[in-house]
């Protein structure tokens, strides 16, 4: 009976002993972690969230000037998410600027015809019968010029196509701003935002009006077969 009781008597002793134990190794583990934890963030600063990227909106867009504002007379802006709106404006502004091109090679193309070097004053007459008169191999340098300045612009405007959605394609990058290649050979872009949106204005408009001026200018050739500074001078 001595022996049964001494028995019992350990076994309640261990199982009062067993609970303390795990609670004080709990209690220890907790503090252990809260301590490590305070080391490890000690001196460094949470970092601070980039602001976000206005969004580009037909509210918020460069190029709506009154008293039209933006000129959508079917309306495809208001129907367009943002990454659509921003795939308009870049198609938008990359017409512009080839009309840009065009209508200055309409003017000096037909100003110097047989008095440059270039082409040896074999082409002539209005600008809308160069295309045929010019050597091949000037096609040939200028096809590789453009496409070298189109996989550039694809690169960076563009998400690679091997992370593009299926149903999402030509999709541009989230941080890109249409038409900001970082072609700025003058250093004309502005640092501020608002003065930025101001020369994208500006940029857009003179595009718009030569892509008028350049539709005129085939328009009045295909006409009367004369070149356009020979209308003006006559």
């Amino acid at each position: 009976c001595l022996h049964r009781g001494a028995k019992t008597k350990r076994n309640f002793a261990n199982q009062t002993k067993q609970p303390t134990t795990m609670k004080f190794a709990a209690a220890s583990t907790a503090l252990l972690a809260s301590t490590a934890s305070a080391f490890s963030s000690f001196g460094n600063k949470p970092a601070a969230k980039a602001p976000a990227a206005p969004a580009f909106t037909v509210d918020t867009i460069p190029g709506a000037i009154a008293p039209t504002g933006i000129f959508d007379p079917l309306g495809l802006a208001d129907k367009a998410d943002e990454m659509t709106l921003k795939r308009y404006r870049e198609a938008e502004l990359t017409h512009g600027r080839v009309s840009m091109l065009a209508v200055l090679g309409f003017l000096v193309g037909e100003a110097v015809e047989s008095k440059t070097f270039l082409f040896n004053g074999e082409v002539t007459g209005p600008a809308i019968t160069h295309i045929p008169q010019v050597n091949p191999i000037f096609w040939l340098a200028l096809t590789a010029g453009i496409a070298k300045a189109e996989a550039t612009r694809a690169q960076i405007g563009w998400v690679e196509p091997k992370d593009v959605p299926f149903d999402k394609p030509g999709l541009l990058r989230d941080t890109y701003v249409p038409g900001d290649l970082g072609f700025d050979p003058l250093g004309l872009k502005p640092e501020d935002a608002e003065e930025f949106a101001i020369m994208q204005t500006k940029e857009l408009q003179n595009g718009r009006l030569a892509m008028l001026a350049a539709a005129g200018f085939l328009a009045q050739e295909l006409v009367n077969g004369k070149g356009i500074i020979e209308n003006l001078l006559n």
